[in-house]
């Protein structure tokens, strides 16, 4: 295998069916690939109540500063139907300009990508002038419980120290160099109960429908509005996800009434005071009772997720600007820097240094017929090296 072509790189990793929580062969391929550059590996299982053993790997090339972290998950979703996919979803398989599979987005690409571009580097002027390690995890489609978490607290438990991160998680919306994520919305979930008394509907004063009460309650969840956002961030979103009694008939008022709810939300928040909010305005609406005249207050309780994702931002300016000038130099675009989407693993790095997020275009991840452009392969690898080689010369000039 050429390793300075992402193309070969990526094509191996896709080979492995690495469904989470299997490794299915990734890490051991990319272990040896890194081998071939010169890296030192540890593999590390962790383990865990009720979840999945999973494999991780953090891999090191040198042992001064400054040390760069890459970052990323070789594990990948389900196929779902394999028969609606065109192409094998673990072969590779490169048709018009686009190599097919699961992964190839997201995020085997971005890995195949830094590994070759670090390959190019060290074939035209050597390792660079510090320390690169890649951590790895196989649990980030999954729970999120034994992998990045667990694995940099193990790395850092042993001596590890890392002056920048960057995650090669697909940022790009539309064409690459649109984005570059520079922080994350938090996220909180939670359930709403409320209970009722059960009974017929033609008799509703013997009973208490929980409907009208939990009607109420989400209400006052959504409106008004958490807040209007910031030059960072977007404003805060809550949405009820699913409201459900249990109930078959038509012909009864249940007993009782559930209601999800997921929030993501920006630092204006922490989740201690979005969860102070939160109670307040439930507290509030339940005495309300505009739909329930006559009623004592509505009868509630409410569970939030015991491991919220905390919103953060990354203001290492020379982090950014290096990266920013890496794109602009391969690919001419000024890109956004944004704090859109979803959570990402780079809500535990960040505890540990600055970290931000740029890979391919994400437009078929997940999906099926999984792709990408063999010239965004090679752009990002292009964007990658060029990023390696001012970060390490400003650093070191630094």
């Amino acid at each position: 295998m050429t390793l300075t072509d992402p193309a070969h790189t990526l094509a191996a990793l896709i080979r492995c069916p690495s469904v989470t929580p299997d490794e299915g062969g990734a890490l051991t391929t990319l272990s040896a690939m890194l081998v071939d550059l010169g890296f030192t590996n540890e593999r590390v299982t962790f383990s865990d109540s009720d979840t999945p053993d999973v494999d991780n790997l953090y891999s090191r090339l040198g042992t001064d500063g400054p040390h760069l972290m890459f970052a990323g998950h070789t594990d990948v979703v389900p196929v779902g139907d394999a028969g609606a996919w065109t192409q094998d979803p673990f072969a590779a398989q490169i048709i018009d300009g686009e190599m097919y599979g699961r992964g190839a987005v997201d995020m085997k690409g971005g890995i195949a990508c830094f590994v070759s571009a670090l390959a190019r580097l060290m074939t035209r002027r050597g390792a660079p002038a510090g320390s690169v390690s890649l951590l790895i995890t196989g649990d980030e489609e999954g729970p999120g419980i034994n992998g990045t978490e667990k694995l940099l607290a193990h790395a850092a438990a042993k001596g590890e120290r890392w002056d920048a991160a960057l995650v090669g998680e697909p940022t790009n919306p539309e064409q690459l160099g649109d984005m570059i994520k520079i922080g994350r919305r938090g996220s909180l979930s939670g359930v709403l109960t409320v209970e009722g008394v059960q009974g017929h509907v033609a008799y509703p004063h013997l009973a208490d429908n929980p409907l009208r009460g939990i009607l109420t309650l989400a209400k006052a969840l959504m409106q008004p509005p958490l807040d209007a956002g910031n030059e960072r961030f977007p404003p805060s979103n809550l949405e009820v996800t699913a409201i459900d009694t249990g109930n078959p008939s038509s012909n009864v008022i249940p007993a009782r009434a559930t209601a999800r709810f997921n929030i993501r939300f920006n630092d204006i928040w922490t989740a201690e005071s979005l969860t102070a909010e939160l109670h307040a305005r439930l507290e509030h609406a339940a005495k309300e009772n505009g739909l329930r005249e006559g009623r004592e207050p509505v009868r509630y309780s409410v569970t939030l997720s015991e491991r919220p994702s905390p919103s953060f931002v990354t203001r290492d300016t020379a982090l950014i600007e290096t990266l920013s000038a890496a794109v602009l130099e391969a690919t001419g675009r000024s890109l956004t820097l944004s704090t859109t989407g979803g959570t990402s693993d780079a809500r535990f790095i960040k505890n540990y240094c600055p970290v931000v997020e740029f890979g391919l275009v994400g437009k078929t991840m997940h999906m099926v017929d999984e792709r990408v452009a063999l010239t965004d392969l090679e752009g990002l690898t292009a964007i990658y090296e060029v990023f390696l080689e001012r970060w390490f010369d400003s650093a070191k000039a630094g």
